[in-house]
């Protein structure tokens, strides 16, 4: 049977067991706790097993950011507290907001910005609220470097932009612990009506364009059908050029054979007519005579006879002919 003495003893080790497992704290990797010792603090737990004294340590506790969608659908940003302060980096989407450029057009902007926690200490007591600190710092950052550049220059220079809010917010967030790594521009939106004006120009650029490429289509078109008829135009040339020079290589080759034609044949009459006193000359202006005369009297009613007015030569040189056929 249970005494009250027992039933005592049993309630205080159970308490002393509590006790001592309420200051045993368990730290998850890439997480970290800062304990206050009385309400000051004491020491930034590391990951692991750690023990701590009960009642008189405690965590100190800080706001975390969450995002959770609704039943709606509808993504939606919520703040808790939590004793464990997370090391890892982290990414805030920030919802859209509108904006003004320095050509006073209100665009609409979601940012994304990546950070890490790299002093707990300062994280927790340099700043109240880090989360909602570091949301509102980079909505009136963006503002700032939004408000100084026009719109196509926000546009097309979203790698500045970003570059210009890492160097400000990692500076502003220095004394609170925080790195900054990256911040990107997720979505520019502009006005309706300035994009609307965007795409009227665009297309107007593209017709521009496609009617460029084709006026320097039809003038390479042009161009070739240009140095194809030039070329055509040489070959031709060419081709008569050659055509002329082959027909006079051949009336030159003509002449050539005929003119040893005939000289082998004056050689050979010479040869003929050595042993008489004939002139060669003689006997072939005879011969040249009277083939002559034979087309002139050839004609059907043709009966008139031209003689040369010195024809003593001739006739002598006809006389030669007939003594050496003789001869022979």
């Amino acid at each position: 049977m249970l005494t009250p003495t027992t039933i005592i003893l049993g309630i205080v080790i159970l308490i002393v067991i509590l006790f001592i497992l309420s200051g045993i704290k368990i730290i998850q990797q890439s997480e970290t706790k800062i304990v206050e010792r009385l309400g000051k603090y004491h020491s930034t737990l590391p990951s692991g097993v750690n023990i701590v004294w009960p009642i008189i340590d405690k965590p100190r506790k800080v706001y975390v950011r969450y995002v959770r969608e609704g039943y709606d659908g509808v993504t939606r940003v919520y703040m808790r507290q939590s004793d464990s302060i997370d090391l890892r980096e982290q990414v805030f989407d920030f919802p859209k907001q509108q904006v003004i450029t320095k050509d006073n057009v209100t665009t609409t902007i979601n940012a994304l910005l990546y950070f890490q926690i790299t002093d707990p200490v300062k994280s927790v007591y340099e700043i109240d609220n880090l989360p909602y600190a570091i949301e509102k710092l980079t909505q009136t950052t963006l503002r700032n470097v939004i408000g100084e550049l026009e719109l196509d220059q926000t546009l097309t220079s979203r790698d500045t932009i970003n570059s210009k809010l890492r160097v400000v917010l990692d500076e502003a967030t220095n004394k609170w612990g925080v790195k900054v790594n990256r911040v990107e521009l997720q979505d520019i939106t502009p006005p309706s009506s300035v994009r609307d004006a965007m795409e009227q120009q665009m297309q107007a650029e593209r017709e521009r364009r496609a009617k460029v490429l084709k006026a320097s289509g039809d003038k390479e078109k042009a161009i070739l059908e240009s140095e194809g008829l030039k070329a055509a135009q040489i070959n031709k040339a060419e081709a008569e050029k050659q055509t002329r020079i082959l027909q006079a290589q051949g009336v030159a080759e003509a002449k050539i054979l005929q003119a040893k034609a005939e000289a082998e044949a004056i050689a050979r009459v010479a040869e003929a007519v050595k042993d008489t006193k004939m002139d060669p000359a003689n006997y072939m202006l005879a011969d040249k005579y009277i083939a002559t005369l034979k087309d002139m009297v050839s004609g059907k009613d043709n009966k008139t006879i031209y003689l040369p007015y010195d024809a003593s030569s001739v006739l002598s040189s006809i006389g030669c002919i007939k003594e050496m056929w003789n001869k022979q």
